[in-house]
């Protein structure tokens, strides 16, 4: 005989079974759903492939930052009505501007009062092969004086207005200070002052051998180089130069360029380092 609980018991199970089959999908959505997940894949790892690839391609230029950039010369003919092409550089553009490089010469009187300032008793020994007036003006400085003594020896005196004042105590430098390789060019006091916002003034001076018939200077990653000023074996540049308005920009460093009188370059200071080395 039947036992009534286990007989409902029963039936209520079987219903279940029959109401609850196992979920079954199409075969063509089988399909479709794999190859999502087969895209999904793939496309991460081409965005990983891609960004292993850039961080490659991105440590040669800081291990080894390549020399300025120069755009190619525009394309002539129907070539050039095409969509234009930006030509890779590994440099972002020059985040400073040389505003001007021109000189003015400081007045004979004013001379006589800078390097009697700066030099004082010894003042009487030295004669001004260079003085001038730089483009821009800082809060202690606006011009630069070098003078030369008997012995052969420089001193470089920083002006504004009639006086002078040297950054270097004594203000005198005697040859063989510190020479570029080659021995060729000399190297006095250099530096950048601020003048206002966003704005310096760059200002140095050396000495020059025989070899060098004409000096120039190039500014951080600008390959344009401006003429020294020259006379009595010393030389001098001074620039006003635009940092532009990030407060936290540094000024370009200047490097120094000499040619012999067949306008070969002999020295350049961004390739050649300089040296404490007091023998030819």
């Amino acid at each position: 005989m039947s036992d009534p609980v286990h007989d409902s018991l029963d039936d209520r199970l079987r219903l279940l079974g029959t109401q609850m089959p196992a979920p079954t999908l199409p075969a063509a959505e089988i399909r479709r759903r794999a190859d999502r997940r087969r895209h999904r894949r793939h496309a991460l790892g081409a965005t990983v492939a891609c960004t292993a690839a850039a961080l490659c391609l991105a440590l040669p230029s800081v291990l080894n930052p390549p020399g300025p950039q120069h755009p190619p010369a525009p394309q002539q003919g129907p070539a050039a009505t095409g969509t234009p092409s930006v030509p890779a550089s590994p440099h972002p553009p020059a985040a400073f501007t040389v505003t001007s490089t021109t000189t003015t010469p400081i007045e004979a009187g004013a001379v006589t009062e800078i390097l009697g300032s700066c030099l004082g008793s010894e003042a009487s020994q030295y004669q001004a092969v260079i003085a001038v007036r730089a483009p821009v003006a800082s809060s202690d400085t606006d011009g630069v004086v070098v003078a030369v003594d008997s012995a052969g020896q420089y001193a470089q005196c920083e002006s504004k207005g009639r006086t002078g004042h040297s950054i270097s105590l004594p203000p005198t430098f005697i040859n063989d200070r510190l020479w570029g390789t080659g021995h060729l060019v000399e190297f006095f006091d250099s530096f950048n002052a601020p003048t206002g916002a966003g704005q310096v003034l760059s200002l140095g001076a050396g000495h020059y051998t025989a070899d060098v018939a004409k000096v120039t200077i190039s500014y951080g990653d600008d390959p344009t180089q401006y003429p020294a000023v020259m006379a009595g074996g010393a030389f001098v540049y001074t620039a006003a130069v635009s940092t532009g308005p990030d407060a936290d920009a540094f000024p370009p460093t200047p490097y120094v360029h000499a040619y012999n009188a067949d306008g070969k370059e002999i020295y350049n200071q961004r390739t050649q380092p300089t040296a404490k080395d007091t023998h030819p």
